[in-house]
């Protein structure tokens, strides 16, 4: 577990004018990301000292040149208004395979370069295809790996944590999570159904679903989302929006989850009561919902709390990490969110970083506040998961007090 309690109240007057500046920058990656991610390959690869023959050098060039145009066009056709799913496949498949090309011929045009140099290994020449062939071969193995991964059922990661406030007659209940599910393009109908059946072998007393379940509305992705309905909870199912469900029509997402008997928790809150302790289970819409211009649609904790006992603890529900500092500032006890993916794509996690306070895992925020943070159980675009693996989460919650005896 990471503590963040000292260190980033320090930080803050520091990090806080580069990372407007690196926001700032960001809304510029639309426009000059494709170019990057094709021109940079496709200079290390052919134009940096290989003397291949001509014809190798034209073909290999337009390549890169069609996968620079198709690339923005599909993603384009594929989840603008058109909403079209075949061109969303080729777009987000180019748009994985052209990010693992560029990293690898980054750090293999660089890395291994120097060391073939040092080691005296061959010819400038000969060096140079060497990388070429390494850069191909390390992105077809990590490709193919990374669409395993993404396209498995997810490992289940299990935890304890301790709640200071967790009174003993809650003492190891089992909350487990589940999110940025993001049925899609790909039809995962089979696969959520898996997804529910493991969730299901845990015997959770609450699960929970913190947002982005799909790319979509609703009405098209009924198919792959009706699994849900099957998932098994002693106490309740509960929900909140992500930030992709107000691309897609989100009142219709909370509609649906209410008829599979899931417990929407709109800026809301229910109470789970065992042995003669309660748990406050709080949710709020995402950060982004205020934005969308949907009525009613926005992240009130105020709202969420309201009327619940404030000496209880509170588990709260809510999409993006970044709300915990809303919610260490009203010293709620475990916030669960999803979001980033682990960054999905490695080195991605480290672009997530900037405008997240966490990636995965457990964390400390003020004096009071936990956040988990789950890498997710689906894939958002490429379907490729690097060095991100998805997760179906089982937190057991811990009472510092010894349990009760009969």
């Amino acid at each position: 577990m990471t503590d963040t309690s000292d260190t980033r109240s320090a930080d803050s007057e520091v990090q806080a004018p580069r990372r407007s500046r690196l926001l700032r920058l960001m809304r510029y990656l639309p426009l000059i990301a494709p170019v990057l991610l094709w021109a940079v390959p496709c200079g290390v690869l052919l134009y940096t000292g290989q003397h291949w023959p001509l014809p190798v050098t034209l073909v290999g060039t337009a390549l890169f040149v069609l996968g620079l145009v198709v690339m923005p066009l599909a993603m384009g056709r594929g989840h603008g208004r058109r909403q079209r799913d075949r061109a969303a496949i080729i777009g987000d498949t180019l748009l994985g395979a052209s990010w693992v090309l560029f990293t690898w011929s980054v750090l293999l045009g660089v890395l291994l370069r120097l060391a073939l140099t040092v080691a005296g290994v061959g010819e400038s020449q000969d060096r140079a295809r060497i990388v070429t062939w390494a850069v191909l071969g390390t992105t077809a193995v990590l490709l193919a790996w990374g669409y395993a991964e993404a396209r498995r059922v997810p490992r289940v990661r299990r935890l304890d944590v301790q709640l200071p406030r967790l009174g003993a007659g809650l003492d190891g209940l089992r909350v487990a999570l589940i999110t940025d599910t993001h049925y899609g393009p790909l039809d995962r109908a089979r696969w959520s159904e898996r997804v529910c059946e493991t969730v299901n072998t845990l015997e959770a007393d609450l699960v929970c679903h913190t947002g982005d379940i799909a790319d979509g509305t609703a009405e098209r992705r009924r198919a792959q989302a009706a699994p849900l309905g099957t998932v098994q909870a002693t106490q309740a199912r509960v929900y909140v929006t992500g930030n992709h469900e107000y691309y897609s029509e989100a009142q219709g997402w909370v509609d649906l989850m209410d008829e599979l008997g899931w417990e929407p928790l709109r800026n809301r809150h229910l109470l789970v009561e065992r042995g003669g302790d309660t748990l406050v289970v709080a949710g709020v819409d995402d950060v982004t919902a205020e934005s969308s211009g949907l009525a009613g649609h926005r992240a009130n904790l105020a709202g969420a709390l309201d009327g619940a006992d404030p000496d209880l603890p509170v588990l709260l529900l809510a999409h993006q990490p970044k709300f915990v500092d809303r919610a260490a500032a009203d010293g709620i006890d475990l916030q669960l969110s999803g979001h980033t993916h682990g960054g999905q794509i490695w080195p991605f996690h480290h672009l997530v970083r900037i405008d997240q306070p966490a990636v995965a895992g457990l964390s400390r925020h003020g004096t009071r506040t936990l956040l988990y943070t789950s890498r997710g159980t689906g894939f958002w675009g490429p379907p490729f998961r690097v060095f991100a693996p998805s997760e179906i989460t089982l937190l057991v919650l811990r009472s510092p007090q010894p349990p009760t005896s009969p």
